[in-house]
């Protein structure tokens, strides 16, 4: 009779998959309740949750990801609720550090 240690699967904790989840929701209710001509798919739930439900672009997934002269290391995800991190600043930011 063999036994197996039950394992964790890796991921978020299940508190952060349900914070996620009513984010979701609740972005979603929020524009369901505007009028249909009304309806942008983008803006923040919870004051200051940014969501981006829109078909992603290049020109929006450069400007969110990959900003080397943006100001903020954080930007809303291209796709999806919260902050998706800018590479491009974090990429200059060590430019800087290093190159002196």
């Amino acid at each position: 009779m063999s036994t197996q240690k039950s394992r964790k699967k890796p991921g978020p904790p299940k508190l952060f998959q349900a914070i996620m989840f009513a984010l979701v929701v609740a972005a979603v209710t929020k524009e369901l309740q505007k009028d249909p001509e009304d309806r942008e798919w983008h803006g923040t739930v919870a004051g200051f949750v940014p969501y981006e439900f829109r078909i992603p672009t290049i020109s929006r997934f450069k400007e969110r990801v990959w900003d080397p002269e943006g100001e903020h290391l954080l930007s809303p995800h291209v796709f999806g609720v919260g902050w998706t991190v800018n590479v491009g600043r974090v990429v200059a930011l060590a430019k800087e550090r290093f190159s002196d």
